[in-house]
């Protein structure tokens, strides 16, 4: 059985969700922040950041959890430290260390003072050759001590996403672990086998094929958007052709599969895009052209133009545009590259009259945008005032809507449904009704 004392570097928004996981596995989690007032809230039971089933889970566990501003108190009243601060990304598309090295500077001099075999675990993502080009020169330069004999390090990043963060913890499809020593991989081995709900597969490797591993994996699932995409571009150019009824089709065979098969929009976030660059600037660094890598972001920047031309040639005149989904997905408040919002964004700057509505993120875009846009008090009521109505995120309320939203005494209204959440054959009495990625 693994320590039961855990500290946790950064608790932000995957930091958070972290601590509630590990301590409702039954760790004591020291959360360190160099932020007080995110230390306060956490000492109070507050929550520093929105993530579904993150309050009740915190709620429950909070006796197994603190925080501190302190990296000495936390190092020696554990035995694992999980690393996950930002990795913000650079002017070429590389992610920048300065927050890593900076934690681990405070680290390393923890570390000095403590006699036990520790295990650090680094969870931001960083490019291939980070950990054993930066990280550790830096923590055995603070420490005075040896990786792998007197410390431990190892490598592994979660695949997570925003609205889903719990689930993806406690339930992972696998667990990446790139060791400093097989000491070290054994002892996060054992933990992750007390966390995990599914007996999710562990695979182990080295540094630099677990932070290529990482990066791999998200510029995948980007290509696989961007191929539905292209496969929904094609189809709009078709008569009676269906993306749908292609992708649906196409992840039926085993060696495709059907996740994130969907034509529909862009993907966005805080990962998938900046990933997808970042892999193509590790490459060009190494003489190799990352042209798929390449090929899927030019695809995906190309969707919001696709679909902001066909709102403004269906807007009548003095017509209000209604945008449903700000977030980037559903289940988060985080408008970072979200299709809707730079829709939105675009709208705006062309002076065009906006409806908008999100379950979560309208605070965040109220922040930005102020007066230049209205809010809507619901979905249905976002419905009933607009002239396009256009769905950006395949969110659960917004099913909520009925056909007698759109019923208009004049000109009928334009559904433009993104992600599929309709059924035509309900609308087509009073609105138009289109489905990206299908033909005239």
């Amino acid at each position: 059985m693994t320590d039961r004392k855990i500290s946790i570097v950064g608790i932000g928004k995957l930091g958070m969700p972290m601590t509630a996981c590990f301590a409702s596995k039954g760790y004591d989690v020291i959360g360190v922040d160099v932020n007080p007032e995110i230390v306060r809230k956490v000492n109070e039971g507050i929550s520093p950041v929105f993530e579904p089933h993150l309050d009740d889970l915190f709620r429950n566990y909070r006796g197994r959890i603190k925080a501190t501003v302190s990296f000495e108190e936390a190092i020696s009243n554990s035995s694992q430290t999980f690393l996950i601060v930002p990795t913000p990304s650079e002017g070429e598309g590389g992610f920048s260390l300065k927050y890593v090295l900076s934690a681990c500077e405070k680290i390393g001099k923890a570390l000095a003072a403590k006699k036990d075999f520790h295990l650090l675990v680094l969870t931001s993502t960083v490019l291939p050759g980070a950990t054993a080009g930066e990280v550790v020169p830096c923590l055995e330069k603070h420490s005075g001590k040896k990786c792998g004999a007197d410390f431990g390090l190892c490598y592994n990043p979660e695949f997570i996403a925003l609205g889903s963060v719990i689930r993806d913890i406690l339930n992972p499809d696998f667990v990446l672990i790139g060791e400093s020593d097989p000491r070290s991989g054994d002892t996060l081995e054992a933990f992750y086998r007390t966390i995990c709900e599914n007996n999710a597969p562990i695979t182990r490797m080295n540094w630099v094929n677990a932070e290529i591993t990482k990066i791999a994996v998200n510029t995948f699932v980007t290509t696989k958007i961007s191929y539905a995409n292209m496969i929904a571009e094609i189809c709009e150019r078709l008569p009676n052709a269906d993306a749908e009824v292609v992708t649906r089709a196409l992840g039926m065979d085993t060696r495709i599969g059907k996740k994130y098969l969907k034509g529909a929009l862009g993907y966005g976030g805080p990962c998938f895009p900046r990933d997808n660059i970042a892999f193509s600037f590790m490459s060009g660094k190494l003489g190799v052209k990352a042209a798929i890598a390449e090929a899927t972001d030019a695809i995906n920047r190309r969707q919001l133009k696709r679909l902001e031309e066909k709102v403004l040639s269906e807007l009548p005149s003095k017509g209000i545009v209604g945008v449903m989904g700000l977030a980037y997905k559903p289940g988060t408040n985080v408008i970072e590259r979200s299709q809707g919002f730079e829709l939105v964004q675009n709208l705006v700057s062309k002076s065009v009259p906006l409806v908008l509505y999100d379950p979560f993120a309208m605070e965040n875009v109220r922040g930005v945008l102020g007066g230049q846009v209205m809010f809507a008090t619901s979905a249905r009521d976002c419905a009933r005032r607009v002239s396009v109505l256009v769905v950006t995120i395949p969110c659960e309320e917004f099913k909520e809507i009925v056909p007698e939203d759109l019923k208009r005494s004049g000109a009928e209204p334009l559904l433009i449904d993104c992600w599929r959440l309709f059924d035509p054959a309900k609308f087509k009495d009073v609105c138009r009704y289109v489905a990206m990625g299908t033909g005239k």
